[in-house]
């Protein structure tokens, strides 16, 4: 099923590392040419250079701060004049950060808020004209399970869990505004993945093992787990599939 993506252009945001940067080496494999971008200048130009190296085709601006509406509508508009327009838009970075009710700052709040959520908004309301151009495209957008649950694992998500499940109703209004134009927009809502954001949480002692407890399928999941869904929901497999929230979190969520 190689060349999934053959002849589309996919804007992923948050490629330095972790699902962003397997997404784009993935995408690319399966024939698309990528638009990445982040904060993280070198680590981005790294994943360029992946790219690139298995003979994909892949661009990056970075630093970019999505949060900036300007910064985030700058970069959607230079992608589509450089490619002419493009299919997909995979929104996947995100910063949060966390706290309870009784010690979360308004700072923190309006932090979680900014580079969660308003950023989703600035990339998607930046590309609705260009994909309407297109003749439709595909949006997917990075929820999280702590958008659905309120997880006893994961204190102090308050800020997060608002942002993400703000993500998941976003999506669903883009979906019924995009329908007339065949634009699909879908969230995907992984559980915990094994990637540098993560690390500290899963080197706390027990906690892998209490995880691991809670999970169907007894393992972590990885970006690869992400990235794959991604590719469905980009590519036109997923032609009939729009206002979705596909959870990969290894069967947690579903006990």
């Amino acid at each position: 099923m190689a060349e999934r993506l053959a002849g589309k252009v996919a804007l992923i945001t948050g490629t330095a590392g972790g699902q962003g940067r397997e997404a784009a080496l993935l995408f690319a494999r399966e024939g698309a040419r990528i638009v990445g971008c982040d904060l993280k200048r070198e680590e981005a130009a790294e994943t360029v250079a992946m790219v690139r190296a298995q003979g994909g085709g892949m661009t990056s601006m970075a630093p970019v701060d999505l949060g900036d509406s300007a910064a985030a509508r700058a970069w959607v508009a230079q992608a589509a004049a450089v490619h002419g327009g493009f299919d997909i838009l995979y929104n996947n970075a995100s910063a949060p950060r966390f706290a309870s009710i009784a010690a979360m700052t308004d700072e923190e709040w309006r932090f979680t808020i900014r580079n969660e959520l308003d950023l989703m908004f600035y990339t998607a309301s930046a590309a609705w004209p260009h994909l309407i151009e297109r003749g439709g495209g595909s949006i997917v957008n990075t929820g999280s399970i702590c958008g659905i649950s309120a997880l006893a694992q994961t204190p102090g998500s308050i800020a997060h869990a608002a942002t993400k499940a703000g993500v998941i109703a976003m999506t669903r209004e883009l979906a019924l505004e995009g329908g007339p134009h065949n634009i699909r927009a879908n969230t995907i809502s992984p559980g915990i993945i094994e990637s540098p954001a993560t690390a500290a949480q899963l080197e706390v002692p027990g906690f892998r093992e209490g995880h691991l407890e809670s999970l169907m399928l007894k393992r972590i999941g990885t970006p690869g787990d992400v990235a794959s869904a991604a590719l469905f929901l980009a590519s036109d497999e997923s032609s009939w599939v729009t206002g979705a929230n596909l959870v990969i979190d290894g069967g947690f969520s579903a006990r």
